[in-house]
């Protein structure tokens, strides 16, 4: 092939490949425009998600990264090892493109941590007794050793990933333990895919991420700790309201969520998506079936429109006499889906999906 040609070809490839990326970016462009108002993300929930995504999958690549050139230096093979440790852009990016990362599962667990640590950040404290200490440490001294154990737990557990967040400390995934090894693979994958495909690279590559696979502890994860302290509490049901006002009033989001799950006996992170959702139509019914009464509701969705700007406190106005007239059997009832394991959920979502296909 002469060089004419070459450069022709060359041209014409530039040009094809342009003309995608504008087509591309024009439909997404006509996507977001025809986005419904209430899917939309506000800037702020966007900029967190991007950040948090980012963290998420620098933390997953910095850990498989280190751990593989340490095994290629032991091995003697050193070049190869400063190879891998050049870190070159291009996990992120590629993975990216490649699409994986708009997994639901993984997207919908982003964005319910990213709108709860948003609230959480923004929750007024409104305590009866504003002099009293926050209610773990109080929890935490406590004559109950599996009590007191439980909320010294969460409060250092809740710090360090304060910490994390602002950068004062080490990050990780925090992912459940599924979504965790997913990302993992991906990737090595895009390590692999990054550099010279060779055989004692890839090797050490999998060898790293059996490691991060091996060293994540889902019970670490703050949502978990919670939950075992609503268990060592253990609530009897007529305690469930004041310790629920408490919580939110102190602004341990955290013990809120674990509480009101351990009461409707479902999954954290199905009461999680109830308290992070804007228009609260499945919170309030799931205040009432666990024994909550009109002003209790009330202080509880000022306090979460008052950290979060997304919620139409009018409308809940309006709407506060019918939210008390709920019959907590019945909504008991109506939000009896929500108990059963998150796999089994979300298969039952995939099954109705693939029926309107």
């Amino acid at each position: 092939m002469s060089a004419s040609s070459s450069k022709q070809n060359s041209a014409a490839l530039r040009a094809a490949a342009s003309e995608a990326a504008a087509g591309a970016r024009l439909h997404a462009t006509i996507a977001d425009v025809f986005l419904p108002e209430e899917s939309r993300l506000d800037e702020r929930t966007r900029l967190q998600l991007k950040n948090t995504l980012d963290g998420v999958v620098g933390a997953v690549e910095a850990d498989v990264r280190r751990h593989a050139a340490r095994l290629l230096a032991e091995r003697g093979a050193v070049r190869k090892a400063e190879m891998l440790l050049d870190e070159r852009p291009g996990v992120f990016a590629r993975l990216m493109r490649s699409g994986l990362l708009r997994d639901a599962e993984l997207m919908e667990e982003l964005i319910g941590r990213v709108r709860y640590d948003l609230i959480a950040d923004a929750l007024p404290v409104s305590l009866e007794r504003p002099e009293a200490a926050s209610l773990l440490v109080r929890l935490g001294e406590v004559p109950d050793s599996v009590i007191a154990t439980a909320a010294t737990a969460l409060l250092v557990q809740e710090n360090c990933h304060a910490d994390a967040r602002e950068g004062r400390g080490a990050p990780g995934s925090e992912l459940p333990a599924e979504l965790h090894h997913r990302l993992v693979w991906w990737v090595a994958a895009a390590l692999r895919e990054s550099g010279d495909t060779d055989p004692d690279i890839d090797r050490a590559i999998g060898e790293a991420a059996l490691r991060s696979l091996a060293a994540h502890d889902e019970s670490e994860r703050v949502e978990a700790v919670a939950a075992r302290l609503a268990a060592a509490i253990d609530p009897l049901p007529g305690e469930v309201p004041a310790l629920l006002a408490e919580a939110i009033g102190d602004r341990r989001l955290s013990l809120f969520i674990a509480v009101l799950a351990r009461a409707l006996d479902m999954d954290g992170d199905a009461a999680r998506a109830l308290v992070i959702e804007p228009n609260g139509e499945r919170l309030w019914p799931a205040l009432r079936a666990a024994g909550l009464e009109r002003d209790a509701i009330a202080r509880i969705a000022l306090a979460l429109a008052e950290a979060d700007p997304q919620r139409d406190i009018e409308r809940f106005a309006y709407e506060l006499d019918d939210i008390a007239a709920i019959d907590p059997a019945t909504a008991r009832a109506e939000l009896a889906p929500l108990s059963l394991p998150r796999s089994f959920r979300a298969a039952i979502r995939a099954l109705a999906r693939s029926g309107r296909e």
